[in-house]
């Protein structure tokens, strides 16, 4: 098959993949009270549930680049995908909690493999098109991720909640069905990427402040952010606020990734320093947290917008760990780097916040702590903004 026509199947499968990465998680949040009533759990049960996302994309962002090491990033997402659709439907059928939160960490291990290798495969397939690409696949995630949270609610209500979580395995497996295509299109001496002995595979990363910048500025965007799926439809409803506007707030904190996936990645390629991005998304993101601190259910659509706004620095530091890397392989090994310990360091958001929740009795010790984490958010923006390459750290 020529190269043209390997470029569209990569082009579907990137596409189909990134509206997957998230529905698996923003379609079920919003359905925890319901699914708590009917397997019989509570407040620290929601919290692990939240977590898993967390934790799961950072035990596997640092196992997916070692899987693709051998077998490439195009059967890797391949069996990523097939893996996160088999688990959902095990999820929807789930008779039991500790089933849900087994396959809930089966369905996002496949996912969080599916986050770090969809960044390489952008840079391998469409290196001369890194921004516009980079724009596209998180415009579809972020599409994905809030059209699933305003789904999630009235399916539950007109069919039952095992449907509405279901429902999902059906765009994973077609994901994963169109990258099974392509791999076995491809020719026998494609390699992506490169074997791992390679001295340009494995950059000291460690070394790399740039790298640890990226780190800390994922870890704080990634602690708000599933702080903020997980919680958010609780403290409306606890403060008097129905269900489904908990769920349509998630889908409107959602839809403004959709704005940021369209802009800041052009502007980060525009910009040989966009510090100014980060400074901007902390300042919004601290107004929102403070207003649904002090007026949940007065401003709410402003508070959550702010919100939305705020975590606008997920696609800056996807951009980034394209454009700071001068090759796919160190891309890859970087995206499992950043991505396997800032979504380790996020995990202690929502069992956190959910614990604090209960020994203050409010969500505003909660949110305010929240706020803060916008000063080592700011910190840590400032390394990874710096015009610098991560190969620079040197070889192993």
């Amino acid at each position: 098959m020529d190269r043209r026509r390997l470029l569209v199947w990569a082009g579907l499968a990137v596409a189909l993949t990134a509206v997957n990465l998230r529905t698996a998680v923003t379609g079920f949040t919003p359905l925890l009270e319901i699914i708590g009533d009917d397997l019989g759990f509570g407040l620290a049960v929601a919290g692990l549930l939240g977590t898993v996302p967390a934790a799961t994309f950072a035990v596997f962002g640092f196992l997916a680049p070692v899987v693709t090491r051998r077998f490439g990033l195009e059967r890797t997402a391949t069996v990523a995908l097939f893996l996160s659709a088999l688990a959902i439907v095990l999820r929807a059928f789930s008779p039991t909690p500790a089933v849900l939160v087994a396959s809930t960490v089966l369905a996002l291990a496949g996912i969080g493999a599916a986050n770090v290798v969809i960044v390489p495969l952008v840079k391998v397939w469409f290196a001369d098109r890194i921004a516009l690409w980079t724009s596209s696949y998180l415009l579809l995630m972020q599409t994905g991720q809030f059209v699933a949270p305003l789904l999630a609610v009235p399916v539950a209500e007109a069919a039952s909640w095992r449907w509405s979580v279901g429902i999902w395995a059906v765009p994973a497996a077609v994901a994963a069905a169109v990258w099974l295509a392509l791999a076995v299109r491809l020719p026998a001496d494609h390699h992506a990427p490169v074997p791992s002995g390679s001295p340009v595979a494995r950059p000291r990363i460690a070394r790399s402040s740039t790298v640890w910048g990226l780190v800390g500025l994922f870890a704080m965007m990634s602690l708000s952010n599933y702080s903020i799926i997980t919680w958010v439809p609780a403290v409306l409803t606890d403060a008097g606020a129905s269900a489904s506007l908990g769920g349509s707030m998630v889908g409107l904190y959602s839809v403004w990734g959709v704005l940021a996936a369209l802009v800041v990645p052009h502007v980060a390629t525009r910009l040989a320093n966009p510090f100014v991005v980060v400074v901007a998304c902390s300042v919004v993101l601290v107004a929102g947290y403070l207003g649904l601190a002090v007026a949940p259910l007065d401003g709410t659509v402003l508070w959550v917008c702010a919100l939305g706004v705020g975590v606008s620095t997920f696609p800056l530091c996807m951009t980034l760990i394209n454009h700071r890397t001068r090759s796919p392989q160190v891309a890859s090994t970087v995206s499992g780097f950043v991505q396997g310990i800032g979504y380790g360091l996020a995990c202690v958001g929502p069992v956190g916040l959910g614990l604090l929740r209960e020994a203050t009795g409010s969500w505003t010790t909660p949110l305010v702590v929240l706020a803060a984490t916008a000063v080592p958010g700011v910190v840590a923006g400032w390394f990874a903004c710096r015009p610098r390459y991560v190969e620079d750290a040197g070889p192993v």
